[in-house]
C-alpha cells in the first residue's frame, strides 16, 4: 500500500510533521507491505525528518529522492502493484477513527493548551482592538503551545453574520467571535469562543447549545454520519431556528488527523466509531458553538474545555457561554 496524504502519514508515523507549508504536499511518502515499511523522503528534508520527526520509531527502511522528483505513491508517480491510498480512503478513515489511549492523551494535552491560549487572548481583548490584532494574538498564543494554527477566524460585531470571517482591520465593538483550528503531533483541535453581548444573543446562544446537545446525543457508535446529520438538521427547527439553517453552513463531523475526517453530509456513509473524536459546529447568523470532543461508551469528553471559561450545563455537559469584556 502507498500512503501519501498528510493525515495518513501523520497517523502512521505517530504525529510526525510531514509538510513544510502547513497546507503543502508531504515531503515524504510511505510504502507498506507484509514485510516492511519504507519511508521515501525528499533528500533536502532527510536530516530533519530523521532527527526530529521519526525519533523513537524503528523498523522502517529509508530511501532518499532528489527534491525535484515526485515521491513514489503520489498521484504523479504511482507504484505498480501497490494499493493506492485513494482507493481505500474509507477503510483508512475507519482505521484512524478509533483513537488509541496514547493518542487521546496527546489530544487531551493539546486541547487543554489551546483552550487556555484562546482564553488568555479573549480576556485581553478590548472593544477597540481590530480583528487582525486579535488574529495575530491568537496565532502567537497557539504557536507558543507548540501547535500550528491552521484556522484563525475573528469577527467583530459588524461581521458576525459571516460563517468564515477571515480577519480584517474592522474594530471588535461589543461582541467578538474567535475560531481556532490548531495541530500538534498530527492531531487537530477546533474551538469557537465568544466575548461580549448584543441584544438577543444570550437567548439565541442558549437555543443553539440545545442543537449541539442533539448532535452529541445523536453521535452513537454504528450510526452513519448521514443519520447524525439528519438529527442535527431537524433540531434547528425544533429549537426555533429556520428549518433550512443547517444547509447554510456545514455542521462539522469527525476530526483527528484531518480538520474533518470526513465532513458529515447527507450522503456520508461512514459510521460513528467508539472512541472517535468529533468537532460538531452548529451555527446560525451571529451564533456558533464548537468544541473538540471524544465520545467513548456514550460519554462525551470535551478536550478543549478550559476551567477558567464561564459555562452553563447543557445535557450534563459544561458548555461555554460568552465571556464579558474585562
Amino acid at each position: 500500500m502507498a500512503l501519501a496524504t498528510r493525515e495518513s502519514l501523520s497517523w502512521l508515523l505517530c504525529g510526525a510533521r510531514v509538510t513544510v507549508p502547513t497546507n503543502g504536499d508531504p515531503v515524504l511518502s510511505v510504502l507498506v507491505d507484509a514485510h516492511e515499511v519504507t519511508v521515501h523522503v525528499l533528500a533536502n528534508e532527510t536530516d530533519r525528518i530523521v532527527s526530529e520527526e521519526l525519533t523513537g520509531l524503528g523498523g522502517f527502511a529509508l530511501v532518499e529522492h532528489p527534491w525535484f522528483e515526485p515521491l513514489p505513491g503520489t498521484a504523479s508517480r504511482p507504484v505498480p502493484g501497490a494499493i493506492a491510498e485513494h482507493s481505500v480512503a474509507p477503510e483508512l478513515r475507519s482505521m484512524r477513527a478509533t483513537l488509541l489511549a496514547v493518542e487521546v492523551a496527546r489530544y487531551r494535552s493539546l486541547g487543554a493548551d489551546v483552550a487556555a491560549a484562546v482564553t488568555a487572548v479573549a480576556r485581553a481583548a478590548r472593544r477597540a482592538d481590530t480583528e487582525r490584532r486579535l488574529a495575530s494574538d491568537l496565532s502567537r498564543a497557539v504557536v507558543a503551545t507548540g501547535a500550528e494554527p491552521i484556522v484563525t477566524l475573528v469577527a467583530g460585531q459588524s461581521r458576525l453574520d459571516l460563517r468564515h470571517p477571515l480577519p480584517t482591520g474592522a474594530p471588535i465593538g461589543d461582541r467578538l467571535m474567535l475560531v481556532v483550528g490548531a495541530r500538534r503531533d498530527g492531531l487537530i483541535v477546533n474551538l469557537t469562543r465568544w466575548v461580549g453581548d448584543e441584544p438577543g444573543a444570550a437567548e439565541a446562544d442558549a437555543r443553539l447549545r440545545e442543537v449541539e446537545a442533539t448532535a452529541f446525543a445523536a453521535t452513537t457508535p454504528g450510526r452513519p454520519l448521514s443519520a447524525v446529520l439528519a438529527d442535527i438538521a431537524a433540531s434547528y427547527e425544533a429549537h426555533g431556528f429556520s428549518a433550512d439553517e443547517w444547509m447554510r453552513h456545514h455542521q462539522g463531523g469527525p476530526t483527528g488527523y484531518a480538520g474533518r475526517d470526513p465532513r458529515a453530509t447527507p450522503a456520508t456513509a461512514d459510521r460513528v466509531r467508539d472512541g472517535q473524536a468529533f468537532a460538531w459546529n452548529p451555527s446560525v447568523p451571529r451564533g456558533k458553538v464548537e468544541d473538540t470532543v471524544v465520545i467513548t461508551g456514550g460519554v462525551t469528553d470535551v478536550l478543549t474545555a478550559d476551567p477558567d471559561w464561564p459555562t452553563v450545563v447543557v445535557g450534563g455537559l459544561a458548555r461555554p457561554i460568552a465571556l464579558p469584556f474585562s
